[in-house]
């Protein structure tokens, strides 16, 4: 474990002189993600500005919703967005060559190699909608612990997507499509489930469970109830889907053909 924690701060070392040499990207990149967040909250401000409710939640209650479903999703791209290019361009142009020629795991290489630092834009905007709508809750020394807990199996759900689909490159050289395609329903997850029909609901929670990573567990602490499905349930899907993603990976790895010119 030290030896990992090592690696890291090496890479992210790393990472951040690269960033650094261009300041401007990095302030543009920031600025961006904060932008496209608050244009998210004017857009649910108009909606209860004509709805006082949504489903039986209140306008506070969403802004609770929608705060915790951007901290998982912030450490996600901030720790492990280097995943997107597994699918894009490494294993396409033969770049992947790489992370097999080194004594470093191959998985545990790509995820460190970067370090996004615009994510802190997602994770700013979730802390303070967090603060800001943190009265909806009766907080109490359980659920706080539970809360932290509660972070990183939800983290790992977006990390176990991206992980599971941007393998599929391994067989189909190029897998970025199949990654924002299933990607893309994290926006559901910012939202009550009861606002969907059956199928999406279905779909967000047992195939592509984003519900899990804000609305269950989002849910219990502002109502305090069903404790064994919106938390256990977030723990068990969390580790069998990383279970199954990690499998997908290295079946994949074993299936590995160099490509590109």
């Amino acid at each position: 474990m030290r030896r990992v924690l090592h690696l890291e701060k090496i890479f992210i070392s790393q990472y951040l002189k690269q960033t650094m040499e261009y300041k401007a990207d990095f302030i543009v990149g920031v600025l961006g993600v904060l932008l496209n967040q608050v244009l998210n909250l004017i857009f649910l401000q108009v909606i209860f500005s004509q709805v006082p409710k949504l489903a039986g939640w209140s306008l506070q209650q969403i802004v609770f919703i929608y705060g915790f479903a951007l901290i998982p999703k912030g450490l996600d791209h901030l720790f492990f967005d280097n995943l997107w290019i597994v699918g894009q361009k490494l294993v396409r142009k033969g770049e992947f060559d790489k992370y097999l020629t080194r004594p470093i795991n191959p998985l545990f290489h790509v995820l460190v190699e970067t370090f996004q630092v615009d994510a802190f834009g997602e994770l700013l905007v979730g802390v303070i909608l967090l603060v800001m709508s943190s009265a909806t809750v009766h907080w109490t020394l359980l659920k706080v612990i539970l809360f932290i807990v509660s972070i990183p199996f939800a983290t790992a759900i977006y990390t176990a997507l991206k992980i599971g689909t941007s393998a599929a490159a391994f067989w189909m050289k190029k897998s970025n499509t199949i990654t924002y395609l299933f990607y893309m329903f994290n926006d559901f997850a910012k939202y009550p489930v009861s606002i969907f029909n059956h199928l999406i609901r279905w779909i967000i929670s047992f195939v592509i469970p984003f519900a899990f990573t804000a609305f269950y567990p989002a849910s219990y602490f502002l109502t305090g109830k069903n404790v064994l499905f919106n938390l256990g349930g977030l723990v068990v899907i969390s580790v069998v889907f990383l279970f199954i993603s990690i499998k997908i990976w290295n079946k994949g790895i074993s299936s590995y053909e160099s490509a590109g010119s």
